[in-house]
């Protein structure tokens, strides 16, 4: 119900419309008054629906900005700010490593495959499996590439925030290459 009323206000809508449109056209069949203030009611619930949706942030719209966050921090080569959101300090060690082999020109989020949240964990959790486009160069100032990433991600949520605990990069097709980490969390 969360998901369908924050993240979906337009299907929400539609719903309401719906309903109130029958409620309206049985009042002007039958000429019952609580009938056609149901109606009515339905229709004010729409508005209601989207400042609702608007001002809820679900745990999959917080997960999705904490990404477009990582990648503007990657692309402004700001590596504390792009490993701050790991939470495990052996793999944020790595990461960082990893990262600071690179200089990277170019660092969007893609496309954003799916955002699944793991029905009954404590704390929660949720996988995320993305697609990222770069553009790096070595650290020595080797040649340029510019290539599409996935991004296979776990969260858990500390407190009020999302935190990665795990991640592997990969090509988009295939097993690992020379860029990835090494193989951690199953596709």
């Amino acid at each position: 119900m969360e998901s369908l009323l924050a993240e979906r206000p337009l299907l929400t809508s539609v719903m309401l419309a719906a309903m109130a449109f029958g409620l309206l056209y049985g009042w002007l069949q039958t000429g019952k008054k609580p009938v056609g203030v149901a109606g009515l009611v339905f229709l004010l619930l729409i508005p209601l629906a989207w400042v609702t949706a608007s001002r809820w942030e679900t745990d999959r719209e917080q997960i999705e900005s904490r990404l477009y966050e990582i990648a503007a921090a990657v692309e402004a080569n700001d590596y504390e700010t792009a490993v701050a959101i790991i939470a495990d300090p052996t793999t944020r060690a790595e990461a960082k490593a990893e990262l600071q082999r690179w200089t990277f020109q170019l660092a969007r989020v893609n496309q954003i495959r799916s955002i699944e949240l793991i029905d009954g964990t404590f704390p929660p959790e949720a996988d995320v499996d993305m697609v990222a486009k770069v553009e790096i160069s070595g650290s020595s100032g080797g040649q340029d590439y510019r290539v599409p990433r996935r991004l296979i991600l776990k969260f858990q949520k500390n407190g009020d925030q999302w935190q990665v605990i795990d991640y592997q990069h990969l090509p988009i097709v295939g097993g690992p290459d020379r860029f990835s980490n090494k193989p951690r969390v199953s596709s």
